[in-house]
């Protein structure tokens, strides 16, 4: 077994529509990126990579790289899944955090569950995916941006 872990950060800006863990959230404002914005699934495809030794988002999807613009971060995790398995691998479980002082995340958390074990073709509960503050503090508390952290742990894939 393996594990890996991911971190990704976005500055809150007008204009664009807030995407998490491949769930559109109802929100004033979104996340300002190359791809979608998706810290969630940033974060989980960082930890993928970093599990099964494969570098980072940034290595795969460069930011100069403008096929990737715009992109949704759904499809980013496609591409990890697909390299993960063709390096031996299997998803054994995901936890992690969004740090967000708004919106409040919670009822959107099972939908964030079930979209990524979609996409990486496991059952949601292998998926865990929690939502906190930071009671004002930093750049998140004062709603600038949004983190989001994630470790996953995988295994070898047995023929």
């Amino acid at each position: 077994m393996k594990v890996g872990f991911g971190y990704d950060v976005h500055q809150l800006v007008e204009g664009r529509k807030l995407i998490l863990g491949g769930v559109e959230i109802p929100y004033k404002e979104g996340l300002l990126g190359h791809s979608d914005g998706d810290v969630l699934l940033h974060a989980i495809c960082d930890a993928l990579l970093g599990a099964i030794g494969a570098g980072d988002l940034g290595k795969h999807f460069p930011e100069n790289d403008l096929k990737s613009k715009g992109i949704s971060s759904l499809e980013l995790l496609r591409v990890v899944k697909i390299l993960k398995e063709e390096r031996g691998f299997r998803t054994n479980n995901i936890d992690c955090t969004v740090v967000a002082q708004n919106p409040k995340l919670a009822e959107y958390i099972p939908k964030m569950e079930k979209s990524i074990a979609g996409v990486l073709g496991i059952d949601a509960k292998k998926v865990n995916v929690k939502a906190t503050t930071t009671e004002g503090l930093g750049f998140t508390g004062k709603g600038e941006g949004i983190a989001a952290y994630a470790v996953v742990s995988v295994r070898s894939i047995e023929f």
